[in-house]
Order: C-alpha cells, then sequence, then structure tokens
C-alpha cells in the first residue's frame, strides 16, 4: 500500500471529512502553485445548478461549482486555479476556440501558463462520439421480453464487420497524444495527470436508468473500457500519469441503488443528485468525490 504523508492525509480530509492532520503538525507551503484543468462534461458538470464563482470560468459550460477539478483545488490549497474544462469538448478544443449556445470559449490550452505546475487532462469521449452513441442504444420498452424492433443497436453498429468507433479510437488516441506533447509546450514544469472515465455503465440494462437491452448494455460498456483502454494506452506512450477512476468506481454505475451509483442515468433523481441537476450518464456528487479522491491518490504517489 502506498504510504501518504500528513499533507496528502490532510488533503483528502478537507474534501472528504476524514479525520484531521495531528494539530501539532506546522503548516506547509502547497505543493502545487498553479493548477489547470482540462476536460469535457465527466469534469465539468455534477450539480450545475451551484455554478462557479470564478473570473476562470468558461462561459455557458455547464462546470460545477462541486467538480473534482474544484475539489482537488480546494483540497491542495493551490493558489492559483483555472478550470477551463466545459460540457461537448472535444480534443479539437482544446487548441481551438469552442463554440457554445449563445457564444464561444477560447480554447483551453490557453489557460496554461510557464508556470502551471498541475495540470489534468479528461478528454476523448466526445471525439469517439459516446454522448451521440447512448442515446441511439436507449428504448423504453427494450426489456420487455419479444417486443418487436426494441433494442438492436449493436447489431447495426457492427453489421459492416467493422463498428466506426474503432477508427474513431485510433484518430482519438493520436489527437490525445498530440494534446499532451502541446500542454508540456505551453506549461513546460507541469505534472500532467491523464484522467480516465468513471466505470458508469454495466453489462446489462436497468430501468429506468438504463433501458437497453443486455446485448445493447454490453455494448455500450465495451465502448467504455475501448475508450480507457486507449486514455491508457496514451499514458504509456507519452510518460505522463493515468488516474485510474474507472477501478476506483466499479459497483457504482448507473444501474446501482440510489445511495450506491456514483453516476446518474436517464433519469437522474438519485439521493446523490438532491437538487436534480446532473445531468444524465454524468458523475453525481458523490462520482465527483470520487474523481477527487483519486487524482488526490495519484499525486500523493511517485510522479
Amino acid at each position: 500500500m502506498w504510504q501518504h504523508t500528513v499533507r496528502w492525509s490532510a488533503a483528502l480530509a478537507t474534501v472528504f471529512a476524514v479525520a484531521a492532520a495531528p494539530a501539532a503538525a506546522q503548516p506547509t507551503a502547497p505543493a502545487y502553485r498553479e493548477y489547470v484543468s482540462l476536460g469535457d462534461s465527466f469534469t465539468a458538470d455534477v450539480l450545475t445548478a451551484i455554478p462557479p464563482a470564478t473570473e476562470f470560468a468558461p462561459f455557458n459550460c455547464d462546470q460545477s461549482a462541486t467538480n473534482y477539478p474544484r475539489l482537488v483545488a480546494a483540497a491542495l490549497s493551490v493558489p492559483v486555479f483555472r478550470d477551463a474544462s466545459c460540457g461537448g469538448a472535444k480534443t479539437a478544443d482544446m487548441t481551438a476556440p469552442q463554440t457554445v449556445p449563445l457564444g464561444t470559449n477560447p480554447p483551453q490550452l490557453d489557460r496554461l501558463t510557464r508556470t502551471t505546475d498541475l495540470v489534468t487532462l479528461s478528454i476523448g469521449g466526445n471525439d469517439l462520439g459516446l454522448q451521440e452513441l447512448i442515446p441511439q442504444c436507449l428504448s423504453a420498452a427494450a426489456l420487455l421480453p419479444g417486443l418487436p424492433g426494441a433494442g438492436g443497436c449493436a447489431a447495426r453498429r457492427t453489421a459492416t464487420g467493422r463498428d466506426p468507433i474503432e477508427t474513431r479510437t485510433r484518430a482519438t488516441e493520436s489527437e490525445v497524444v498530440a494534446t499532451i506533447g502541446r500542454i508540456r509546450q505551453r506549461a513546460p514544469h507541469a505534472r500532467i495527470l491523464l484522467v480516465d472515465y468513471l466505470d458508469a455503465l454495466p453489462a446489462t440494462g436497468c430501468v429506468p436508468e438504463l433501458p437497453a437491452t443486455d446485448v445493447d448494455a454490453a455494448y455500450l460498456r465495451a465502448q467504455l473500457v475501448r475508450l480507457n483502454t486507449m486514455l491508457a494506452d496514451v499514458a504509456a506512450e507519452t510518460g505522463v500519469q493515468l488516474v485510474d477512476t474507472f477501478a476506483a468506481t466499479t459497483g457504482h454505475d448507473v444501474c446501482q441503488a440510489p445511495d450506491v451509483r456514483y453516476v446518474e442515468g436517464l433519469l437522474p433523481f438519485s439521493a446523490r443528485n438532491p437538487q436534480l441537476a446532473a445531468f444524465p450518464f454524468h458523475p453525481n456528487a458523490a462520482g465527483a468525490q470520487a474523481q477527487a479522491r483519486a487524482v488526490l491518490d495519484a499525486i500523493g504517489r511517485p510522479a
């Protein structure tokens, strides 16, 4: 088991209400002084009814004041924190302006400086088209035995013998590798953490959270695993540190009990989402806390 320092134990306590550091411990300077978060809605969104109050929040990105980057920044007492993450972001939005309803945001990498010393990056889901794929695989009647036409998205996607997502995955891998290279150019002294996606989707459907046939649910889960495998390959290729939130959140998918799940389903009304403001198939408050724990745990390890 990794041995954490008092500083990291105290950092975790700040967010998750574990035991406080010993009273005799002397205050220490922050380990990191300038943290920039980059990513898509799995980074930005949790309880969107609580918008962030910061000059660095991008316009109309549905950022939450309780997303994992803000929890990490608070736990580490980082003096300078900029969260560039935005719902709908793709790898292209790292270096080009992202159009959002009623406006445009600058490229996410513009938030980096030569003094940035900590970066988290979570990207790729929208490049693969998971945000479009999930609705295609849902059917309100999918779990009614014998109903004609229920389900079938997996069969349709693989009818030609090659799933289009395979090609997208290869292209996205190259783009994420290139993104990490550009981060290093702009923030040459930064520690970079590549954060993967939570274990959100089980291999079987459930009503009403994931109304899909078991075949289609298993197909969706396979694409999530494909995405995370690709990110692990990128981390190995580029030498950045992978934060494995998938393994840390297994058993907390959308089909679990409301007080267990870390990701909301089609109807986001669980006890973990009291304000009914989490997006479907996105982390709830407990999910964001799990992401933050995984990041803080990774930071406590040797780089």
